[in-house]
């Protein structure tokens, strides 16, 4: 057997270290890799473990497009084969393309690239892929996220010629990891939901499910510590700790760090090189201006007595909206929307997430609250706080909607996620059909709590206990890190049949 990993930034190590456990202790021995950044592939290169076959690199596949000329047949024909159902979803989902991220900031958002150009990039990856995946023939492709043109088509192509997807997904109950087919949902984790639904859940798994159900109902927490940790930065003086003598002595070295790395890189002239130190240096300080003149002003005191929804905004650009659901991203917009389709006497409590705080202009905040029933609360509020009181729980394609499931509020979302498949769970397709889904999540909604315990017993049967966003970010540890990857590469064994 062999396998194909996508590995991006700072998930080559984790991706690698899987691939090592899967020729070690299951003889796969046959491994080629798509690869973000120069630096994964100098470690992926630097490494004696594995011998890969094949190591394409982003930023080379994108330099192509220079030698490309625009051929509408061939468009035509990849629209045809590979289109969903043209080939703009898959220019859509990358910031870099279409917002010059991570190169610029949010909330800058001017592509780099003209029309042509753009169909010229979409021909070479395309081009690429197709070439690299029919010469190197993997049995299986294995992914974590998919935030860019090139995963996006490795994904779909790889699905038309038959070859087995993988995806590792945060099953949002401690720390648990999910292997799916699809980047949206829990494929198998469904299955088993609907054998539980009619067979009932093994007592092992019911048993775990009643216990998480019950433990995050008494004191709910994110499965991300990261959330926590960013909403103590939502105060200006948070935002001013940088002056003390040690924070900007590590600032000073990590500026001096990027210079020397800007040095390094800038001969490549890579288009997703962001570590411009100038750059750098400029957004850091629209961010700490930004958080000195602060928010307060455009707060409204949170009062859970009164009839109100909950939109929660989303991290962007993220694929949380580009990838879950494309055609939802402008979420002022969206928050419009939901305001003009609830009851007349409904608030809409709108928070911020804590992570973009700093991010945000205050234009944006100012054109939401043009709608008279839709007020700003300050992020620093808990979300725990707010689901108890809610009606209704509103968002793009976040997790706000799976927490507010668990502690019985009825829920509508815009895009593809996991939790779809509760019937608590309503999906919007068109805002004509709003007020008509909302109306009736308000009048006729009843929590189902049997099956809410199915289908979480189902996703218990289908993951395993990892923390992978502490593996990822946090561990520098290297025999802790494999140690703690084991289970996922084993589980992803046994989705593979080995």
């Amino acid at each position: 057997m062999k396998g194909c990993f996508l590995l991006q930034r700072r998930f080559a190590h984790i991706g690698h270290y899987i691939a090592v456990h899967l020729k070690k202790k299951y003889r796969v021995n046959e491994f080629c890799g798509f690869v973000y950044t120069r630096a994964s592939l100098d470690f992926l290169k630097e490494q004696k473990d594995i011998n890969y076959s094949a190591l394409l690199l982003d930023e080379d596949v994108q330099k192509k497009y220079k030698e490309e000329k625009v051929d509408l047949k061939y468009l035509s024909y990849l629209e045809k084969e590979y289109g969903i159902p043209n080939l703009w979803p898959y220019i859509m989902v990358d910031r870099t393309l279409m917002y010059n991220i991570p190169v610029k900031e949010y909330p800058y958002d001017i592509p780099p690239f003209n029309h042509e150009e753009l169909m010229r990039i979409t021909q070479a990856y395309a081009r690429k892929i197709i070439s690299f995946l029919k010469k190197e023939k993997p049995d299986f492709l294995f992914c974590s996220v998919i935030g860019g043109i090139a995963g996006v088509l490795l994904y779909h192509i790889a699905k038309k010629m038959g070859i087995r997807t993988m995806f590792v997904i945060e099953s949002c109950t401690e720390k648990r990891q999910v292997i799916s087919e699809t980047y949206n949902i829990f494929s198998s984790a469904d299955k088993i939901f609907a054998r539980n639904k009619k067979e009932g859940a093994p007592e092992k798994y019911l048993n775990e499910a009643k216990r998480f159900l019950e433990n995050f109902r008494n004191q709910p927490t994110t499965y991300h510590t990261s959330v926590v940790q960013a909403r103590k930065a939502t105060t200006r003086s948070s935002h001013l700790k940088f002056l003390r003598p040690k924070s900007f002595t590590q600032s000073a070295k990590w500026f001096i760090h990027i210079m020397k790395e800007y040095q390094k890189q800038k001969k490549f002239k890579d288009y997703s090189y962001d570590s411009n130190p100038w750059q750098y240096l400029s957004n850091r300080l629209k961010r700490k201006a930004r958080n000195l003149i602060g928010l307060t002003d455009l707060y409204s005191p949170f009062n859970p007595d009164c009839d109100f929804a909950y939109f929660s905004l989303h991290y962007q650009p993220e694929i949380s909206t580009m990838l879950y659901a494309p055609f939802y991203v402008d979420q002022k917009y969206v928050i419009k929307q939901i305001a003009r389709s609830l009851p007349l006497h409904y608030t809409l409590y709108v928070k911020e997430h804590p992570v973009m705080v700093e991010y945000r202009p205050r234009s944006f905040y100012k054109e939401i609250l043009k709608m008279p029933n839709v007020k700003l609360i300050d992020p620093s509020i808990s979300t725990y706080s707010i689901l108890p009181k809610t009606k209704l729980v509103a968002t793009i394609a976040g997790t706000t909607a799976w927490e507010g499931l668990l502690l019985k509020k009825p829920a509508i979302n815009f895009g593809d996620r996991f939790y779809n498949s509760l019937p608590g769970a309503k999906r919007c397709h068109d805002f004509e059909q709003l007020p008509y889904i909302i109306k009736n999540q308000l009048d006729n909604y009843v929590p189902n709590e049997e099956e809410l315990i199915a289908f979480l017993a189902a996703i218990f049967e289908d993951s395993v206990p990892v923390d992978l966003i502490h593996l990822w970010e946090k561990e520098w540890d290297l025999k802790k890190k494999k140690a703690g990857l084991a289970p996922l590469a084993d589980e992803l064994a046994r989705k593979l049949g080995l």
